[in-house]
């Protein structure tokens, strides 16, 4: 699945922004609150502003303080997964809990210094896992290879049967990583510049997929 960012998109042209990548699986939007990471994007109005034109659903990534607080709006918005930081979250069950009864699926995203083994116990509680493969808070940052062994256990784990999630990667992903990215098992790939950065975004994308799913077969 390929996860256009918004973040890569021009802010001046939202509606007509989303509309470029109608042939995407997801539309990546990543909320950032100039607290929890040193950059301010958007909020809860206009992502309902965008739920209400675009084509496929919403992917939020919240890079917020108090995701218990604020995550469930977005739910509320009509969004498809919504994804709150392992770093920030006081109880991560109750989120993914609150998530799941507003309608969406509940996603949790760690940082690339953050370990996996210390969220094991709460995943069950997930629909998605999100591996930051770069440091959150700015696009157009390099892909982070060093993450991967991390995407790796997450898969030996989904394929053994003891965790059901979509493996979600961020950060750095293009025609030169997400090769490396789908064969350590990542089902959705959120890619910005990549696609937004090109002549043809549809293009764009059905190439990447074709990547993806060719390392994955």
């Amino acid at each position: 699945m390929i996860a256009p960012s918004l973040l890569s998109a021009d802010f001046a042209r939202l509606a007509d922004e989303v509309q470029r990548v109608a042939d995407a699986d997801w539309l990546h939007v990543d909320v950032m609150d100039a607290h929890f990471v040193p950059n301010l994007t958007l909020g809860l109005p206009v992502v309902q502003a965008i739920q209400a034109v675009s084509p496929v659903p919403l992917d939020c990534h919240l890079m917020i303080e108090a995701p218990e607080r604020w995550a469930p709006g977005y739910a509320e918005a009509g969004a498809r997964n919504v994804t709150v930081h392992a770093e920030a979250c006081r109880d991560p069950r109750a989120v993914a809990r609150d998530l799941r009864a507003a309608g969406a699926l509940a996603g949790l995203a760690i940082k690339p210094g953050t370990p996996l083994e210390a969220y094991l116990d709460v995943l069950p509680y997930f629909d998605t896992l999100l591996v930051m493969t770069v440091e959150p808070g700015f696009g157009g940052q390099s892909f982070m290879s060093e993450v991967l062994p991390k995407v790796r256990e997450a898969r030996r784990l989904v394929d053994s049967g003891h965790l059901t999630l979509f493996l979600e990667v961020d950060g750095g992903i293009n025609a030169d990583t997400i090769e490396a990215a789908a064969q350590a098992g990542a089902d959705v790939f959120v890619a910005g510049s990549a696609v937004y950065g090109a002549d043809d975004p549809a293009a764009a994308i059905a190439a990447l997929r074709a990547q993806a799913a060719g390392v994955r077969g």
